[in-house]
């Protein structure tokens, strides 16, 4: 039986270009340039799809993981024709002028403005986004199905199964995550069999001072806290509960100061130690509770964050979680795979799932904002429904590269 080709409702609406306007207002054209300029990319003669469309098409796929390439287009290039001119005719690639148009992009541009443009957003009123002084921020890492076709086996790997292997090869990606936002920042991805801490080591740097870093014990050994805590950021990463940490000064409230050091050798002779805080704590009356966690900072003075406030705030690291959900359920779509068929164009596909994730977060942040909200009291799930049907009367992205399009307003 022939497959039926998934498709967006039929005829040009209002109602379907808003990924247009709340893509270009995320990330501008100007910087889409500047970036397609740097990469050598930029389209040297004018083609039916130029290199600063492409882009914010790749961004699109993720607003509709379920429908064709050639849809995805058509509902993105119907939205700079309205914006633009109505009675100009539509051309919509096909498949394989769409996959050349990506090919010859490739995903270093992607990357890039992902780089450039992805970053923190709260403000000092956004509403559980900080503790005391400190910007929350959490680090962790996921893994994302990609399309089962060899090349993309052969480059990322495929986890074991209880029966074989599993049915598609996978990426493996790290990101710090903004804990009031869920605006995912400084992501990096690689082959399934790259592990989460070697990822880590390239998403690290993005730590700034005032931010107070979470993150869970795999993360946990010297050499990432030594890198992590030289970008000037503050820790609270939960640490091992068989880790020798001794108790070399007690603190009022209960924590108590220790040393970590990079080898067994430095143990022995108390040497290249690096001081922390350490903080032991029970969850009473929790089901599922482990007798014991251990949280290990690198804020020492207890009367700047106590303990009980520590053990408390570390909780707050699931928000990762539920951004991550965010992304590979609510977003993507359950059981929804990356449907790029090479690994370079995989990698690009990544990058533009990212950004749209954070178009849409970046949207939710101005509504909370404006209603005086938690950011994690709106509906993700509802915000994607929004973004594919609304339109703000944002300019969007002309064909031509030209920075601005005529001034229409819709009615």
């Amino acid at each position: 039986m022939a497959r039926t080709v998934a498709s967006l409702p039929a005829g040009s609406r209002i109602t379907d270009y808003i990924s247009l306007g709340v893509i270009a207002k995320a990330f501008p054209l100007t910087a889409i340039h500047s970036v397609l300029a740097k990469t050598k990319k930029a389209s040297v003669r004018q083609r039916d799809l130029p290199a600063h469309v492409v882009i914010y098409y790749v961004i699109a796929l993720a607003l509709y993981m379920r429908s064709s390439y050639r849809e995805v287009l058509r509902c993105l290039l119907e939205g700079i024709q309205w914006l633009r001119d109505p009675s100009v005719s539509l051309k919509v690639a096909g498949k394989s002028g769409i996959s050349q148009a990506r090919t010859r992009l490739s995903w270093e541009p992607l990357e890039q403005l992902h780089d450039q443009l992805i970053q923190p957003i709260a403000v000092q009123r956004t509403k559980g986004a900080w503790y005391r002084q400190w910007r929350l921020v959490s680090l962790d890492g996921s893994t994302l199905d990609v399309a089962d076709e060899q090349a993309n086996e052969g480059a990322f790997g495929r986890p074991g199964a209880s029966r074989g292997s599993s049915a598609y090869p996978q990426i493996r990606f790290v990101s710090l995550v903004e804990n009031g936002t869920h605006v995912l920042f400084g992501s990096k991805m690689e082959a399934y069999t790259t592990g989460e801490t070697t990822l880590a080591k390239a998403v690290l740097p993005r730590l700034r001072k005032g931010m107070l870093c979470l993150a869970d014990r795999n993360f946990f050994g010297f050499a990432l806290w030594k890198q992590a805590q030289a970008t000037g950021a503050d820790l609270l990463w939960r640490g091992k509960k068989n880790m020798r940490l001794a108790c070399e000064k007690r603190l009022p409230d209960g924590s108590y100061l220790s040393h970590v050091y990079p080898s067994e050798r430095d143990w022995r002779h108390n040497s290249n130690g690096i001081v922390v805080r350490v903080i032991d704590y029970r969850l009473e009356g929790v089901a599922g509770a482990e007798p014991i966690y251990r949280l290990v900072t690198t804020i020492l003075d207890p009367e700047k964050a106590p303990a009980t406030e520590l053990a408390a705030l570390y909780h707050e690291r699931w928000e990762i979680e539920t951004a991550l959900d965010e992304l590979k359920t609510h977003l993507r779509g359950s059981k929804v795979v990356l449907r790029s068929k090479t690994p370079n164009l995989v990698r690009q596909e990544f990058y533009g799932f990212m950004m749209a994730h954070f178009a849409i977060r970046g949207l939710m942040h101005e509504a909370a904002l404006k209603a005086d909200e938690d950011p994690d009291r709106l509906s993700y799930i509802h915000a994607v429904r929004v973004v594919r049907r609304k339109l703000p009367a944002y300019n969007a992205i002309p064909p031509s590269g030209q920075e601005s399009l005529s001034s229409r307003s819709p009615r």
